[in-house]
């Protein structure tokens, strides 16, 4: 059941919780009437929301960093039997929270870091993991904890991406002496960005597509769709444990109270 409230006070109250990063239409209001990128993240959405089902009846998500709610609206929408959003940004919580309540759809927010995934303690048929992994100090170690605690079977992923989008095929076990292809642009290059970029501190990394592709390889998802740029729909897969690696962070239990509608 969506909201009674008038333009007027939608208005006012999404002011009030601003600045957004989603620009998203609650009742004829937009969020973020002067978003740099305009509609997003409608108009990246329309690019690949065919590749994901339709139908998601009987399902549970999980949207990692969900910001202001706009994919875990998206997602119950698609008749998502459950979605729960994770945030470690307070303010975005309050946004995603308010957007639920205007369009009228049942959605659980909880304020979470992407490493301390394990200590929901069960795994999603859908995981949500858009515009993230690139804010992370330690963006594998994400990869790791998301297969080996929430990922039940599909993985949506986006990272902003630099460089390449040409994708290479790398050889297994490549000589010592064999280091011309580092330099060849579909090698997974994971660029760091030491200070700030595009105004941003938390933007540590900018993978080109060969990284985002090897590093979920690596991570335990098979690539199904690779449908736009910057965006894998993948699946879980069992992976075969190799030495020395895997995911080392504990997994903690939720803080009391993390969790609600």
């Amino acid at each position: 059941m969506t909201t009674t409230l008038s333009q007027e006070e939608i208005r006012r109250q999404a002011d009030a919780i601003g600045p957004w990063f989603h620009n998203m239409d609650l009742g004829g209001v937009w969020t973020a009437p002067d978003h740099f990128l305009g509609d997003y993240p409608g108009v990246k959405f329309r690019g690949f929301a065919d590749a994901i089902p339709a139908d998601l009846t009987g399902r549970s998500v999980l949207d990692i960093g969900c910001n202001g709610g706009f994919y875990s609206i998206e997602m119950k929408k698609r008749g998502a039997e459950r979605v729960l959003g994770i945030d470690f940004d307070e303010d975005y919580l309050t946004q995603a929270r308010f957007a639920a309540r205007v369009t009228g759809h049942d959605i659980e927010f909880a304020k979470l870091s992407v490493y301390d995934v394990g200590s929901l303690g069960e795994r999603f048929d859908v995981v949500i993991f858009m515009g993230v992994l690139y804010h992370l100090r330690h963006p594998l170690l994400a990869l790791d904890l998301i297969h080996e605690h929430v990922a039940g079977d599909l993985l949506l992923y986006q990272s902003l991406q630099r460089g390449s989008a040409a994708i290479d095929e790398v050889p297994e076990n490549a000589d010592f002496w064999d280091v011309e292809m580092f330099d060849r642009p579909g090698y997974p290059k994971l660029h760091f960005i030491e200070h700030s970029y595009s105004n941003d501190p938390t933007n540590w990394w900018a993978p080109n597509a060969a990284a985002s592709a090897a590093m979920l390889r690596s991570a335990g998802f098979e690539i199904l769709r690779h449908p736009e740029e910057e965006v894998f729909v993948c699946r879980r897969v069992e992976v075969r444990p190799v030495p020395w690696s895997g995911a080392v962070y504990p997994a903690r239990p939720a803080p009391r109270g993390s969790a609600g509608s």
